[in-house]
């Protein structure tokens, strides 16, 4: 009877968690905003701070890191890196801007007031953040996915996942041990470079090789399974490097986006998103401490967080010289940190880095950006037609997430 109680438990907690991230992701999309916050708000009310139905235990936090690798492949996969090139120089200023402006910002503040260290770094990466998926969901939803706004901001957005990654396994790299020097970043940033280049390169070839083999076992699911595999694969190696697992699924993601299997890959692993993905975010809201909310010093650091990550993203878009451009726009397009700020929040938190009360904070700065960059964004793309002419060379083949 004692091991039937081991099992019950944890399955109705599975249970409560994932219904609870489907019914307030569903609440959060009525109100125009992405299930995401949803997920996280049920998070917290299920979790130890309000209701105490589910805790972080060793189970759920498997599943939850293998919702992040999930999230990462799909967002691997979604990437098309040949936008890049086709924003050219303006999305290689803005995103270079709209990775060091909010580093910098962030990590001076922390240095200054908060901790010094892994600490400070880790905040200014969780400043860094652009959530791709919220931004191309309101180009795509008020018919300017094609736009040069829109092309720029994307292809700045995919720029920073990629940078933004291999900065988050630099800093997984220095908390584990417990020493920031410079020679450690500078061989962990190669380690990380040379990781997500090989595995493109190497993995391309591969998977070349191994799709006539797939297609000839006519098994049901075949194509997907070895798609995850190789995701997983990615995300082990990853981690026996000291790199963090999402770098590794990121990369598988990246390998199959130029395959002609992309587009059934990314319709099939869909279902197990919808599952995993949820606990991920129901799991870090689980994580916080309710109270934290009503200390003054938390609120306060929040508020200076959210002021930092908003302008510094504002002044990425204005640092093109172009006057045509809306360049609002693109700055506003580049705020919200969604999914991929929570990412970096949650791992220095569980990697000891980052205390409740900031990662308290931090969450506040993720939401407010979150919720204030849709409806800016919506009210700014309205403008003149010169100022939202699509970029030449298929920039509209882009599918929204």
């Amino acid at each position: 009877m004692a091991v039937e109680a081991d099992i019950l438990i944890p399955i109705f907690q599975l249970v409560a968690i994932l219904l609870s991230a489907k019914l307030a992701g569903a609440a959060a999309g009525r109100i125009g905003q992405p299930p995401v916050l949803g997920e996280l708000l049920a998070g917290i009310v299920i979790g130890p701070s309000l209701l105490n139905f589910v805790e972080r235990t060793d189970l759920f936090a498997f599943l939850a890191e293998l919702g992040a690798i999930v999230l990462l492949f799909e967002v691997g996969l979604e990437s098309d890196l040949s936008e890049l090139k086709l924003a050219g120089p303006p999305g290689a200023v803005v995103a270079a801007m709209g990775i060091v402006l909010p580093f910098l910002g962030g990590w001076a503040f922390a240095i200054l007031f908060l901790a010094d260290g892994t600490v400070a770094l880790f905040v200014g990466a969780s400043l860094t953040a652009t959530s791709i998926g919220i931004t191309a969901r309101v180009f795509s939803d008020l018919g300017r996915l094609v736009t040069r706004e829109a092309q720029i901001v994307l292809a700045a957005a995919i720029f920073d996942d990629v940078v933004g990654l291999i900065l988050l396994s630099v800093l997984v790299s220095l908390a584990g041990e417990g020493v920031v020097s410079i020679p450690s970043i500078a061989i962990t940033v190669v380690l990380a470079l040379v990781f997500v280049l090989g595995s493109i390169v190497i993995g391309a070839r591969s998977w070349r090789r191994l799709v006539p083999l797939v297609h000839r076992l006519r098994v049901r699911g075949v194509l997907l399974v070895f798609a995850f595999a190789l995701a997983l694969a990615l995300s082990g190696v990853a981690a026996a490097i000291g790199l963090a697992t999402i770098i590794g699924a990121f990369a598988a993601g990246l390998v199959l986006a130029e395959t002609e299997e992309r587009a059934r890959i990314t319709r099939d692993v869909k279902p197990i998103a919808d599952v995993l993905v949820p606990v991920f975010f129901v799991i870090m809201g689980t994580l916080v401490d309710v109270r934290t909310f009503l200390d003054p010093a938390v609120l306060g650091v929040a508020a200076v967080l959210t002021g930092i990550a908003l302008v510094t993203k504002l002044v990425a878009g204005y640092g093109l010289r172009d006057r045509r451009l809306n360049r609002l726009a693109i700055g506003v397009g580049m705020i919200p940190r969604g999914e991929v700020g929570i990412i970096f929040a949650g791992f220095g938190l569980t990697l000891g880095v980052i205390p409740p009360a900031l990662y308290s904070s931090l969450l506040i700065m993720v939401v407010v950006t979150t919720f204030a960059a849709p409806p800016l964004l919506k009210r700014l793309m309205v403008r003149p037609p010169e100022a939202t002419e699509p970029l030449t060379g298929g920039g509209g083949s882009r599918s929204p997430p």
